[in-house]
């Protein structure tokens, strides 16, 4: 159950993954080191992720926007009793206001404990997760990395990460999430880290700046 809780834990993992690909090294060249990118866990992190599925970071920050405004403090018994067209109305899509609410009756009932969450093994959260109606293997995977800071977190399904191994790696196709995976398997047990490098790579592939946070 390592994690990535500092700046100095992340600069021993990126050093241990560009030991293990020496093809980082030009990643970090042009954009420096990737920051942790750490977000605050519980009901909040957990719903913040699912919101920003399949749409752009601009677009999940201006939902974000609304609905932190209609639901803050994020209470799991008031969000479980929003009807679906509410939600829907601050700009979720149908499946993620049923999302929405199938994880806040979870929380509710005692069904999901972040704190027993947290404290769980990396295989064992990851199946907690995604046992939960409208939770799969990327939100599962995104919120191990992100809200736990586990370091051997990996979401391969992550389209982003897929398109940067295309190009830094030189394939001739983009890797799907099985062979993102293989390809990934050299790099446990950081391989947290090698994520936030390919993040870094896109983000200068697409012109972006890099994330502070």
């Amino acid at each position: 159950m390592r994690s990535l809780d500092t700046e100095a834990d992340l600069r021993a993992a990126l050093a241990a993954v560009l030991r293990a690909e020496p093809r980082f090294a030009a990643v970090i060249e042009a954009h420096g080191p990737p920051p942790l990118r750490r977000m605050a866990g519980g009901l909040a992190g957990l719903l913040r992720i699912v919101t920003d599925q399949m749409i752009s970071l601009k677009a999940g920050e201006a939902i974000w926007a609304r609905l932190e405004s209609e639901l803050r403090p994020f209470d799991a018994a008031t969000i479980s009793r929003k009807r679906e067209a509410s939600l829907m109305r601050l700009g979720l899509s149908g499946a993620k206001a049923r999302s929405f609410r199938s994880v806040a009756r979870a929380v509710a009932s005692g069904g999901l404990d972040f704190d027993n969450l947290h404290r769980m093994p990396d295989d064992l959260a990851w199946s907690a997760l995604t046992a939960l109606p409208g939770i799969g293997p990327w939100t599962a995977d995104i919120y191990l990395l992100a809200a736990m800071g586990r370091a051997d977190a990996w979401p391969a399904g992550d389209l982003a990460l897929q398109a940067a191994a295309q190009h830094l790696f030189g394939l001739p196709h983009r890797p799907d999430a099985k062979a993102l995976a293989a390809m990934a398997e050299n790099w446990r047990p950081f391989r947290s880290a090698g994520a936030r490098l390919l993040w870094s790579h896109y983000r200068g592939l697409k012109g972006l700046s890099q994330a502070v946070t």
